[in-house]
């Protein structure tokens, strides 16, 4: 039998808390091994455990979501889902460009947060589909520093032209199923662009693909690909 998902809660409402670890450990594969009430205290706890998923919130006291975030990604593998309520919460951009891998609503179906915490775990990403063209059209525009143009021109050059087309459909919110009819391609094919894109775009997952899509003016708020 495999090893069980490891999984911290972090969020500063305990029925919340509760309600997540109810949903995740009726599943045989996942078990929460610890739970936090500010953004502080689940850093401390992250780099103890060292669980294969977070699930984080975004406003906290002490330290919120975000800086939290940011922390953990940079000091452990450990894998972030930020968990917001409905209405989108400002910070949650800034989370995924602290290194999240996921963005979920809370009122997200219980299967998909499941589904949500395996996709996550084994390296990919997710963001809600419901939300994710209001968040970019939203956010990405907001202050924030940018790279020097040279930076982004480096990059786009150093993807092939089929790499491109991968990334506007990434950005897209295409699955690898999906890229892989749009292009006539199998999924292994399209994994294996993906691995390349990530390596040469120096970021950890997807969802760091969707910033770059955007930040670089490779696709634009409101961008549909064909």
């Amino acid at each position: 039998m495999s090893e069980k998902i490891r999984v911290v809660i972090v969020d500063d409402q305990s029925l919340i808390r509760m309600g997540f670890k109810m949903v995740l450990e009726a599943c045989d594969d996942i078990e929460v091994v610890g739970e936090a009430s500010d953004g502080l205290q689940g850093v401390e706890i992250v780099q103890q455990l060292r669980p294969d998923v977070v699930l984080m919130d975004v406003r906290m006291p002490v330290l919120d979501g975000i800086e939290a975030t940011a922390r953990i990604t940079a000091q452990t593998d450990s894998k972030v889902i930020i968990l917001t309520t409905f209405d989108v919460d400002e910070y949650a951009f800034s989370g995924l460009r602290a290194g999240a891998s996921a963005f979920m609503l809370k009122d997200s179906e219980p299967d998909d947060l499941a589904r949500a915490v395996h996709v996550v775990r084994d390296g990919e990403s997710i963001v809600a589909p419901r939300i994710t063209k209001m968040l970019v059209e939203q956010y990405i525009h907001a202050p924030q520093q940018e790279k020097p143009e040279n930076i982004y021109s480096r990059q786009l050059e150093s993807l092939t032209r089929r790499e491109l087309e991968m990334v506007e459909a990434i950005a897209d919110g295409l699955s690898n199923a999906e890229i892989a009819h749009r292009f006539f391609v199998s999924e292994t094919t399209v994994k294996t662009h993906v691995r390349s894109i990530l390596t040469k775009l120096n970021v950890r997952d997807r969802v760091q693909v969707v910033v770059f899509a955007y930040e670089s003016g490779l696709v634009h708020p409101g961008y549909h690909g064909q």
